[in-house]
């Protein structure tokens, strides 16, 4: 069982209400966003494992049972180029669950017109795996947000 944390401070909500069809409609795989709160902060990884994939506004951490989970900060703000995050670990990296991964601020992603809220993603999962999901309530860096079996 993974059990996957935020990793921001928010407010969890449901995939369904993201504002990117992708994410909303469970395509990249299922699990909650975050609607952070607007301030400068630093995204953690939201379990133990190895920093696989890593951009800007994006990044993979796969745990030792296999299970990658995807932190996507905020909308496409790939568009931004990479302004406004930077990175505090390296791909390849091992990083322990609420290790700081980059730095952001999604009050200046929101001025810039894009929405800053970010999927926490369980890649190659199914809907029936996840459990204990939190949702539509405040949450810290490190709160659980869901099981993984």
């Amino acid at each position: 069982m993974t059990t996957v944390t935020s990793p921001l401070r928010g407010r969890a909500i449901g995939l369904a209400e993201v504002p990117d069809p992708v994410f909303a409609g469970a395509m990249v795989g299922p699990g909650m966003a975050i609607d952070p709160a607007r301030e400068a902060s630093e995204a953690v990884a939201p379990v133990d494992g190895v920093v696989v994939s890593l951009h800007p506004h994006a990044f993979v951490v796969v745990d030792a049972a296999g299970h990658g989970v995807l932190t996507h900060l905020g909308i496409d703000t790939v568009q931004l180029n990479g302004e406004g995050f930077e990175l505090l670990v390296n791909k390849g990296d091992t990083v322990q669950r609420g290790q700081a991964v980059v730095r952001w601020d999604p009050a200046a992603v929101e001025a810039a017109g894009k929405s800053p809220v970010c999927p926490v993603v369980a890649l190659e999962a199914t809907a029936e795996s996840l459990s204990n999901v939190v949702e539509d309530s405040d949450v810290k860096a490190g709160d659980e947000l869901f099981s993984w079996s």
